[in-house]
């Protein structure tokens, strides 16, 4: 009897050992986070421990059966239990690798259709390139087209030139003729011409009918490669522009590169290094008066324009001449946010940081022509200039302001051609779109659409990086290109004529 009980007792523990192994490998398999490489251990052993759990049960089943009962009855009903329990969880199974195979294929559909956006994108950026290659050797052919044009521009201009001075020459031979011609004339008005001398007045007047026609034919000549020069110049600049602002593009923002080399200064005698006040007991009208007067080292002197008081003026040696300097900015020492008063009268340090005065301008400019140069440097010290023949208002006008191009290196951006009124943010008389000008960008300037450029404004150094305070700040803009902060500007301006003032 006790051992009937432990038979039973046996065969249920055992049956229980198969059903816990079933029900751990069916919550194994519906756990969906695990890898196809887990269920596949899985598998593997849950069919390898499933017979040998079903075998061990049965020889315990036969070793410890001494009851009347058939042995093998017994174990064929058991075993029948263990494989029901086997197939539903071989079925489960099946269940679980059929989703994980739908899982599977969904995951490799997407991996395919982003492998084809891939390549798709990888095609089109190819065909990019090649475009960006294909522009950036066009733009080498024309450079290099652009430098033989140069060229030939030189070589026709020193051709004109020799043929200007030719036909000058031959201008100055046919005056003198003409006025021996003259004074045969007069002669034979008095006295009768003998027949040599008449042959002679007709073979001279032949000859000056043919050197007359020879002088047309060249200055038709001139004419026509003036043209062609005009036109080839215009082209040149227009390559310039494009190149320039090609160029401008690829800086480093806030600096220029492809540095054009302005013209070396003429070395002067310098009678002392630093800024000294000069009294002079002339009038001399402005510096380069000085100048030719023997003043030829930089410093502080007073002039005396015609019809104005006498007022101190720096003086900057440059180029075989004085320039009298009106505007330098070199460290931001000196807040240029200032009134139409300070403006108009000047304020700073003729030797540090200074605005000259629009009404001292006026008494120099309205003496004559004079040009107006101004010179700029950026925080890698990179320098530029441009220079313009320019006239000047009065008062009455705002000091209007009209500017035309003469020649720099770096693209215009103020507007030429155009009168431009001087305002400061207390004395704006052309508010564009309820939109002041001096008040949002700082400093008095001949502003025209408060974008193209301000030497007044705010000193900014390139730590500030806000677009904002950029606007507000010492810049050049070119029409087309972006903000350009300044380390240093200086404007000055001479006489058109040097020897005016002699």
């Amino acid at each position: 009897m006790k051992r009937s009980i432990n038979r039973s007792n046996s065969s249920i523990q055992n049956s229980h050992t198969a059903k816990t192994v079933s029900r751990k490998s069916l919550c194994i398999l519906n756990h969906q986070t695990v890898s196809g490489a887990e269920n596949m251990k899985i598998i593997l052993a849950f069919l390898f421990i499933a017979p040998l759990a079903l075998s061990a049960r049965a020889e315990k089943d036969y070793s410890s059966s001494d009851s009347a009962a058939p042995p093998e009855t017994k174990s064929r009903f058991a075993m029948l239990d263990d494989v029901r329990i086997l197939a539903n969880g071989l079925l489960q199974l099946g269940h679980g690798l059929k989703d994980f195979v739908h899982k599977t294929k969904g995951q490799m559909n997407d991996i395919f259709q982003k492998l084809y956006i891939f390549d798709r994108s990888f095609y089109e950026l190819s065909l990019q390139t090649n475009e960006i290659k294909e522009e950036e050797e066009q733009l080498r052919q024309t450079t290099a087209r652009l430098q033989i044009n140069n060229e030939e521009i030189k070589n026709l201009s020193q051709e004109m030139n020799s043929k200007i001075e030719d036909l000058i020459q031959n201008k100055i031979q046919l005056q003198e003729k003409v006025w021996g011609l003259e004074d045969k004339v007069t002669k034979l008005a008095i006295i009768q011409p003998s027949m040599q001398e008449t042959k002679e007045i007709s073979s001279l007047k032949a000859f000056v009918e043919q050197q007359d026609n020879h002088i047309k034919q060249l200055l038709k000549i001139v004419e026509d490669q003036h043209v062609q020069l005009n036109r080839q110049h215009n082209q040149i600049m227009e390559l310039e522009d494009k190149l320039n602002h090609m160029e401008l593009q690829e800086l480093a923002e806030n600096s220029f590169t492809g540095e054009q080399t302005e013209p070396e200064p003429i070395p002067f005698v310098v009678r002392n290094t630093t800024a000294v006040t000069y009294k002079s007991d002339g009038a001399a009208p402005d510096c380069t008066a000085l100048y030719n007067s023997g003043m030829q080292s930089n410093g502080v002197y007073t002039i005396k324009p015609n019809g104005s008081e006498a007022f101190d003026v720096y003086c900057e040696m440059k180029f075989g001449s004085s320039w009298t300097v009106i505007q330098n900015r070199e460290d931001g020492s000196l807040d240029f946010n200032q009134t139409w008063d300070a403006y108009t009268n000047g304020f700073g340090d003729l030797n540090e940081e200074f605005w000259l005065g629009l009404n001292k301008t006026y008494s120099i400019t309205k003496q004559g022509d004079y040009i107006l140069r101004i010179e700029l440097q950026d925080w890698k010290d990179n320098k530029r200039y441009i220079e313009y023949a320019f006239s000047l208002g009065g008062p009455e006008t705002d000091y209007t302001l009209q500017l035309s191009r003469i020649s720099g290196s770096i693209p215009n951006a103020l507007p030429e051609q155009t009168e431009l009124r001087f305002s400061t943010a207390d004395h704006d008389m052309d508010v564009i779109n309820d939109f002041s000008c001096p008040e949002n960008y700082l400093g008095g300037w001949w502003h025209s659409e408060c974008e193209e450029t301000n030497l007044n404004g705010k000193y900014v150094a390139p730590r500030s990086r806000g677009r904002l305070d950029r606007r507000k700040g010492l810049y050049w803009k070119p029409k087309k290109g972006r903000y350009y902060l300044l380390k240093s500007t200086k404007i000055m301006i001479h006489p058109t004529d040097l020897k005016s003032f002699d």
